[in-house]
């Protein structure tokens, strides 16, 4: 049933139409940063085709003066980096999608942002299938996951599984769906 809704919600995001999602994206960015404006430290991911942008965000976050900290894929793991802005140092990972080089961060952050599918009422969000950041946040090391996405994505059209961990936020377009666990 997941991998049905995997490529039900990949269509769908894909078909957003640009305009509105240039309008959603700017949206999401500022309902962001004004909500987690007093925070210091973020693990986010860079945007990959469909996906809510995080590009303008992740460079309104470092000019603001915050610890930006990119995923990279290591074995079935991801591992925070730290990135300083140079999209030229970012080199494309097995699935194509842009990570940074240099020393993994093993510490505590205050804010995880998660790329998603979908996103159940609960706080469950539909990946794409890998577990990285179930496993990643089972090992609590954020403050705060907060799941990036379009309200489009908003659905209760599946339930959690045994190994899925729950997000704290929904930000989208229309604003941020509290899930109630911290």
């Amino acid at each position: 049933m997941k991998s049905r809704l995997r490529y039900k919600y990949k269509i769908k995001r894909l078909y957003f139409q640009h305009s509105a999602r240039e309008v959603a994206d700017g949206a999401i960015a500022d309902t962001f940063m004004a909500a987690f404006e007093r925070f210091e430290s973020f693990f986010i991911y860079y945007s990959f085709n469909s996906e809510a942008d995080t590009r303008a965000l992740i460079g309104r976050l470092l000019a603001a003066g915050k610890r930006v900290y990119l995923p990279r894929v290591e074995g079935k793991d991801i591992a925070p980096v730290r990135f300083y802005g140079d999209v030229n140092s970012l080199v494309p990972n097995v699935y194509g999608i842009s990570e940074p080089q240099g020393q993994a961060y093993d510490g505590h952050i205050d804010v995880c942002a998660a790329p998603l599918l979908a996103v159940n009422p609960k706080g469950y969000r539909l990946g794409y299938g890998g577990g990285f950041y179930d496993r990643y946040f089972s090992a609590d090391k954020c403050s705060v996951r907060a799941g990036l996405g379009y309200w489009l994505q908003y659905t209760d059209e599946f339930e959690e599984q045994a190994g899925d961990e729950p997000l704290d936020l929904f930000v989208c377009e229309r604003g941020i769906i509290d899930f109630g666990r911290k």
